[in-house]
């Protein structure tokens, strides 16, 4: 039985990945959770897994939580940590074989990358940590033999389409995207967009963060930057493509024109139990994908004149150093800002540009170098921010 522990366990990802673990209960068992500010939902998961390691966001919830499950009278407490070094904990806890690192945002870096240094199994479904510091994750995971497993489903279905290939073999990757809510939207109504509209994404559940990044398709230009760390590719050898039916999760195409793909049904679950279990795969209790889903299968170039944010990423790819770093830490500020209705949807690839065009490139050679960068990123953005906001004057 491996034993696990979870970062971002409250989160979708979380939630899904302790839904394999139950399907999957003589496999797994989970040792470490850590959570952000949903208690009433961690602390049903502490009950019913018992893990000897929790971690909450704030230090002010750990009186909170610890009070609620005495309340709950369970067997045993864990050790109840918070912030940064309570992150590092679980990701680093001593039982721990398999890391899922489901946090969303640079909070989950420094715990992937210690994670990393101790030579564990990562399951990453955390874009902006190798958005970040793909440099210095990758060459961690290869210097302390540690395994680093994609959960997003397009890189795990490019994981699962290069079994057996070498990189030689293949000429490019093709990332899909469903389009998001605004995929036919003409850019005038775009830039009136609500909160509510941007968040209405047509296939996939998931928080909020990540479903706007879905509909400006930054999600997509992450996902190209960490592809290229994932998979040793250029930027020039990543392709996108606008899937609807999110029926294909992505694909490669070898030198000699074929083209392999993964399909699957649109869950989560099935890439996470894949990154759990590999290289071996097990039953699941999920429905089949069905054969008349795919009597329609649709492919479109992206419009990046409506989504700039996914030509940003592909700069920031090529400009490398802590360009993408910066780039990442503004569009969190500028997601942020507009789910509070402080900016329009539009003015969040404006600040992330306004940000990479002032941000003075350093190269990856530390941590400290990163984090700096991304903390410039972040206060360049939200005084941009509050300029913008200024202007709007609310809406």
């Amino acid at each position: 039985m491996k034993k696990i522990s979870i970062l971002g366990s409250t989160g979708s990802i979380g939630q899904s990945t302790l839904s394999v673990v139950n399907s999957l209960n003589d496999q797994f068992q989970v040792v470490a959770l850590a959570s952000g500010r949903n208690l009433d939902e961690f602390v049903e998961q502490i009950i019913a897994h018992a893990p000897q390691l929790v971690s909450v966001a704030k230090e002010a919830d750990c009186a909170t939580l610890n009070n609620r499950l005495r309340e709950a009278g369970i067997a045993k407490m864990p050790e109840i940590l918070s912030g940064e070094a309570g992150l590092v904990a679980v990701a680093c806890y001593d039982d721990a074989e398999i890391v899922i690192s489901a946090t969303v945002g640079a909070v989950g870096f420094l715990p992937t990358y210690e994670a990393l240094r101790l030579g564990r199994r990562v399951c990453l479904a955390n874009k902006e940590t190798l958005v970040m510091a793909g440099e210095l994750m990758t060459r961690a995971a290869r210097e302390h033999h540690a395994e680093l497993l994609p959960v997003d489903s397009e890189h795990n279905a490019l994981h699962q389409c290069m079994r057996g290939e070498t990189v030689d073999e293949v000429k490019r990757l093709l990332l899909t995207a469903s389009g998001g809510p605004f995929r036919e939207t003409p850019l005038a109504e775009m830039r009136e967009a609500s909160v509510e509209e941007a968040l209405a994404h047509p296939t996939w559940k998931m928080g909020a963060k990540i479903t706007i990044d879905s509909a400006t398709l930054m999600n997509k230009g992450l996902e190209v930057i960490e592809a290229g760390w994932l998979f040793n590719f250029t930027a020039d050898k990543i392709a996108v493509a606008v899937h609807p039916q999110s029926i294909v999760h992505s694909m490669i195409e070898m030198v000699d024109g074929s083209i392999i793909a993964q399909l699957g049904v649109t869950d989560m679950r099935l890439m996470i139990q894949y990154a759990m279990t590999y290289p071996d795969r097990l039953p699941t209790d999920l429905p089949p994908l069905s054969f008349d889903k795919l009597q329609k299968l649709e492919f479109f170039e992206p419009d990046v004149e409506r989504f700039p944010c996914l030509q940003l990423a592909y700069e920031a790819m090529r400009e490398g150093g802590t360009v993408p770093a910066a780039m990442s830490a503004a569009n969190e500020i500028a997601v942020d800002a507009f789910l509070n209705r402080r900016i329009k949807f539009m003015d969040i690839p404006r600040t992330i540009e306004e940000t990479m065009t002032a941000h003075d490139k350093q190269a990856c050679s530390s941590i400290e170098a990163i984090l700096a960068a991304d903390r410039w990123a972040r206060q360049y953005a939200e005084s941009l921010v509050a300029n913008r906001s200024s202007m709007v004057g609310g809406f």
